[in-house]
């Protein structure tokens, strides 16, 4: 088995990348680096010309750093893509891949602490040398926070009753391992789908250590502005919460309401659907069981 597929089993691979319609002499971004598999599969679409730039917030993802002149690896979260690009001298590039969520090395590193799978100190850090941890959030928020985070990001209807147990399970001493926190959602999952809900509440409490939606949002605007004319935008995403902004964004360049339109009724946007929604098949689902909920979306920049 290879270092990347070792750290990370890329997902939806041929597919993401075919969506980017690569120009042997363009310039790509990978947004998502974690084992390399994506960007691997872009500099082998790549001439002597191309360049890619990857991005990784994660100190673990430099231990896959691919030795190629095409290619450069940037430690910071991906929020700050145009930031970085533009100290390369690069303002505009020709497509741009995104592969959301957690990586496999993330989940199945048990002292990472994002995974039910395994007892440690609940961390859940893609940047490890971030301030705020899990256990911060689970013992310093306040009810309404905790509530809204349960609510919002786990889509969670036992988030009032979880939130009162955390709550009253703070003053008999600190919150810190998985299997504390395990233990206070116990009486609210059904053992029938335990899994289900366990990871709901774990989902939550990670999107909020990882400020995972506005880095979402941050990244899509600055797509909008750094892609040529032409230039493809290839998203993945696992869960609702993820995919909703990104289908929304690639149809009319907004998050919220309707774009304006002019006095023929037309609307200004920037993007352009390519193809229809890609979902893993049964058999790459039995080979990558992660991939079971992926969705692929694929959108090219047109004249605003």
């Amino acid at each position: 088995m290879t270092q990347q597929n070792s750290y990370h089993s890329p997902v939806l691979l041929e597919e993401s990348i075919d969506g980017l319609a690569i120009h042997p002499s363009g310039v790509y971004v990978d947004v998502t680096y974690g084992g390399g598999g994506h960007s691997r599969e872009i500099l082998s679409r790549l001439g002597e010309d191309g360049k890619l730039f990857a991005f990784d917030q994660d100190l673990d993802a430099l231990e896959n750093v691919i030795d190629d002149p095409r290619f450069v690896l940037i430690n910071q979260n991906f929020r700050f893509m145009k930031r970085f690009l533009r100290m390369y001298g690069v303002k505009e590039v020709d497509g741009i891949l995104a592969d959301l969520g957690v990586s496999s090395h993330q989940f199945d590193e048990a002292d990472r602490g994002f995974s039910t799978r395994f007892d440690a100190r609940l961390d859940m850090r893609m940047n490890q040398e971030s301030e705020l941890d899990a256990v911060r959030v689970v013992n310093d928020y306040d009810e309404d926070d905790l509530n809204r985070i349960f609510k919002e990001y786990g889509e969670l209807r036992i988030a009032p009753r979880l939130t009162r147990a955390i709550i009253a399970k703070r003053d008999e001493g600190l919150i810190e391992t998985v299997a504390q926190l395990k233990e206070i959602c116990a009486p609210f999952v059904p053992e029938r789908i335990q899994h289900k809900m366990l990871a709901q509440v774990f989902q939550a409490i990670r999107i909020e250590v990882n400020q995972e939606m506005d880095v979402l949002e941050e990244f899509l605007v600055q797509s909008k502005e750094i892609l040529k004319t032409g230039g493809r935008l290839s998203v993945i995403s696992y869960h609702s919460l993820e995919d909703r902004p990104v289908k929304r964004f690639m149809r009319n360049g907004l998050f919220h309401g309707e774009p304006e339109k002019d006095v023929f009724g037309r609307a200004s946007v920037p993007f352009k659907k390519v193809g229809k929604l890609i979902v893993p098949t049964a058999a790459q689902i039995k080979e990558n069981n992660r991939a079971r909920s992926a969705k692929l979306r694929i959108a090219q920049r047109i004249e605003d």
